[in-house]
């Protein structure tokens, strides 16, 4: 059992603290509640862009990661979260670096052009020219029409970015940046009550921000399935996409879905690698794995096809494994050997005192902080019948979106 303590300041922080004795170290991870969700469609991969902003420097730190070096400490940041992790005695060092970046970052327009010029590369690298790099490009507003899960964290496109004012992000940032909308966890070798004290100290007078968060639309369920091809020059092998509306991540129908993802994928010994790639190579690689998003997400299946095997007869290989998994049994030894090593994945990930601290943020984020020491029990308490009505509801072909990307 993790134990750890809840706090609302009065400008709307939440203070997370987890006491972790076996450490000399204390890690302080920020959770800002924005993400490529929160955007206008077009004005998309801000929340991106603020990631790399948040190291530009704030009114009084000019250079964020020398401070945090010559504290003897690191720091990281992945949209939405940023982190940093220090030797306890420096514990006020990243306090005031994170508050002061929280009250007043810079602004400066050479920042600004700096760090747009960096993500245009990142997109340019990673989305345009990598082989397979744009398949969520494709994908998202394939099975997305409302939603503004339709466009991936980095953006729709290079130019939203390229376009961007200093006003525009000046008033992103007022909008979400901001104590009532952001949570700070801390986890380490400090008491629970010096670092809720030393929070209050750094952040109680940063004020809260007035903005109301627009209704985020709901996407429709899909009555009919989606299907496109795409042609290209650049990758050694065709691969085949199918993506599949789930819920959303607190709920149930979540644990369902990725007990389902590992029976068909976790390791050599699962469905797919056993079927697919050892016995009748159809794929050189495939696997299923959850989003696990805040709304309503995606399962995904995603497949390199073998080079002698047609499109037309790996699709319908994998769609007969999708159709047996539905039909045919699944064995008690089969679902507990999944049980078990998710129970392992859990134990481990609160092993390591920064994994907590970005656990407990993301958990809390999600509307249910308790999940650290219950999550196990979810897991255990679905049975085979629920995964069986499960997989038989989401894996219908109006629910699919298909990509076929074809070399």
């Amino acid at each position: 059992m993790i134990q750890y303590t809840r706090t609302q300041l009065d400008n709307g922080l939440t203070v997370i603290c987890h006491t972790d004795s076996g450490t000399p170290f204390v890690c302080v991870n920020t959770l800002y509640k924005v993400g490529a969700r929160n955007e206008s469609p077009h004005k998309t991969g801000f929340a991106h862009l603020f990631e790399h902003l948040m190291f530009g420097g704030s009114v009084h730190i000019p250079d964020f990661d020398r401070e945090v070096q010559d504290a003897g400490g690191d720091s990281n940041a992945y949209t939405t979260n940023d982190y940093i992790t220090i030797p306890a005695p420096n514990i006020e060092t990243a306090l005031w670096l994170e508050s002061d970046r929280m009250l007043a970052l810079n602004f400066s327009q050479h920042t600004l052009d700096v760090q747009k010029q960096v993500v245009i590369e990142e997109y340019k690298q990673r989305y345009l020219n990598a082989p397979y790099g744009d398949v969520w490009l494709k994908l998202r507003p394939l099975a997305y029409k409302v939603h503004p899960y339709r466009w991936p964290t980095i953006g729709i496109s290079p130019d939203h970015i390229e376009k961007a004012t200093l006003d525009d992000v000046k008033n992103f940032f007022a909008h979400y940046y901001a104590p009532n909308n952001a949570i700070i966890c801390i986890s380490g070798n400090i008491s629970e009550n010096k670092a809720l004290e030393l929070v209050k100290k750094w952040f109680g007078n940063i004020p809260p921000t007035p903005y109301a968060y627009p209704e985020i639309p709901a996407e429709p369920i899909q009555t009919e399935s989606r299907r496109l091809v795409s042609r290209h020059n650049k990758v050694p092998s065709d691969a085949l996409y199918k993506v599949y509306h789930m819920d959303k991540r607190l709920s149930g129908n979540f644990y369902c879905c990725d007990i389902i993802s590992d029976l068909l994928s976790n390791g050599q010994s699962s469905r797919l690698y056993q079927n697919l790639i050892k016995n009748t190579r159809e794929f050189s690689e495939i696997e299923a794995y959850v989003g696990g998003e805040y709304d309503p997400g995606l399962f995904i299946f995603s497949g390199k096809i073998a080079g002698n095997t047609s499109v037309e007869k790996a699709e319908e290989a994998l769609l007969n494994e999708i159709a047996g998994f539905i039909h045919d049994p699944i064995t008690d030894r089969e679902f507990e050997k999944i049980l078990n090593k998710t129970e392992a994945r859990i134990s481990y990930s609160e092993i390591n005192y920064q994994n907590k601290a970005a656990n407990l943020a993301y958990f809390e984020f999600l509307g249910d902080i308790d999940l650290i020491n219950t999550e196990k029990v979810r897991y255990e308490k679905t049975d085979i019948r629920q995964v069986k009505a499960t997989a038989q509801e989401i894996f219908r072909a109006e629910n699919c979106s298909t990509l076929l990307y074809l070399k």
